[in-house]
């Protein structure tokens, strides 16, 4: 068994997203990403297909020149390659599933570079 909370410990960064590896399990990596509000991931795209969660908080979602209006409770569904961008309109926690073949590094780049 492994364990992980969503709501322990929560971190934020002030000038950027702060992204957290949970999980690493033999299929996958839950990943937990903080998010002020106003913050942005700018768009950025994964090699594999990933699950998004909004946790708590009001994300807006881009998906390929479009903007969804992401709320606690709600999940989407990407396939690999697709350009995506999120912003947060208010404190926000993303639960984040990867690919067991994709990299949490990766991610923290997207969220470094989008400072």
């Amino acid at each position: 068994m492994k364990y992980a909370s969503l709501t322990n410990e929560l971190e934020y960064n002030d000038g950027k997203p702060a992204v957290k590896v949970l999980m690493d399990t033999d299929s996958s990596r839950e990943i937990r990403i903080t998010m002020r509000q106003g913050q942005v991931m700018k768009e950025h795209k994964t090699p594999f297909p990933i699950v998004v969660e909004i946790f708590e908080g009001h994300i807006t979602f881009g998906v390929k020149g479009e903007t969804h209006n992401l709320v606690k409770g709600d999940l989407v569904y990407l396939e690999g390659s697709v350009p995506h961008d999120l912003k947060a309109e208010e404190d926000s926690t993303v639960r984040l599933t990867l690919s067991k073949s994709d990299s949490a590094e990766r991610v923290k780049g997207v969220a470094d570079s989008s400072s």
